[in-house]
């Protein structure tokens, strides 16, 4: 199998490394050689934060380049317009809604541009675009925005369900895992 590429995008702060923990911990299970590269930037001051997983027979580099991914998980809309240069031409970008202020916008240097939505499927990447904060909410708690998104990804590969789950019961902490399990759900099966 050739080698698959997925960026796992977002503010610092939001669960993007767990996310790519979970994703690891499945890809692993199934078979499969996996390499994780976590870049955390400026993570800790709301900075952007990229996780690279990669996964196939045999795995050199945990490193994706411009043009090679393709998925593209975003917490945060500007982020997935950040990366979308990493992008295959027929790649997926499945993203939250959810639009969190960059300094720039902050100090009134710039302006969040509007919709971004648009423009990203203007540029031909496949958009799979939601309100993951009001689904995770629905699940419990805000902070399962990641369990969204990956309930969500999971529509895009041929992995049981049961695979899934038992990466989140192995990732997740044992008093969060049924708000994350109801999470997954809720992505899995949004629209």
């Amino acid at each position: 199998m050739e080698t698959k590429n997925i960026m796992i995008v977002g503010v610092g702060g939001q669960g993007s490394l767990l996310a790519s923990k979970l994703l690891g911990y499945l890809l692993l299970n199934e078979g499969y050689d996996v390499k994780v590269s976590e870049v955390h930037g400026m993570s800790q001051r709301g900075g952007s934060v990229v996780t690279y997983v990669r996964y196939g027979d045999s795995v050199a580099s945990p490193v994706i380049d411009e043009g090679e991914a393709d998925s593209i998980v975003s917490f945060e809309l500007l982020e997935a317009a950040r990366w979308l240069p990493f992008l295959k031409k027929d790649g997926t970008i499945v993203t939250n809604i959810q639009q969190i202020d960059p300094m720039p916008v902050v100090t009134g240097a710039a302006e969040y541009p509007e919709d971004l939505v648009g423009k990203l499927k203007a540029t031909g990447a496949k958009v799979d675009a939601m309100d993951c904060v009001a689904l995770a909410e629905e699940a419990g708690s805000v902070k399962a925005v990641n369990l969204v998104l990956l309930g969500r990804l999971s529509h895009y590969f041929d992995f049981p369900d049961e695979a899934w789950q038992k990466a989140i019961a192995a990732c997740v902490p044992p008093k969060f895992l049924e708000i994350n399990k109801k999470a997954f759900e809720l992505g899995k099966n949004y629209g």
